[in-house]
C-alpha cells in the first residue's frame, strides 16, 4: 500500500511540474520554472525512495534533496518579490 501511495505522489508531483513548465512557456516568468524544477526534483525523489530501501529514508541524502526542492520554492518566492532593476529607476 505504501508503494502505491508513493507512486501516486510521484506521479502527481511530475504532473504538477509539467503544468508549471507550460505556465513558464506561456509567460516566460522564471517563477514557474523554479516551481517546475522543485516539483520535478520532488517527484524523482519519491521515485528514488520507492525503488531504494524505504526504511533508509532518514539518511542525510533524502533531507538534502528535499532541502533543495523546498529551497527552490523559497528562492522563487523571494525573487518574485524582490525589486527589479527597472523598478528602481
Amino acid at each position: 500500500m505504501t508503494d502505491l501511495l508513493t507512486g501516486a505522489i510521484c506521479m502527481g508531483s511530475l504532473i504538477v511540474a509539467l503544468f508549471f513548465l507550460r505556465f513558464w512557456r506561456d509567460s516566460g516568468d522564471r517563477f514557474f520554472l523554479y516551481f517546475a524544477a522543485s516539483f520535478f526534483i520532488e517527484g524523482l525523489h519519491r521515485l528514488y525512495a520507492a525503488l531504494a530501501n524505504a526504511n533508509a529514508e532518514d539518511s542525510p541524502l533524502h533531507y538534502l534533496i528535499r532541502l533543495l526542492a523546498y529551497g527552490l520554492i523559497l528562492w522563487a518566492i523571494l525573487e518574485k518579490n524582490l525589486p527589479r532593476e527597472r523598478d528602481r529607476k
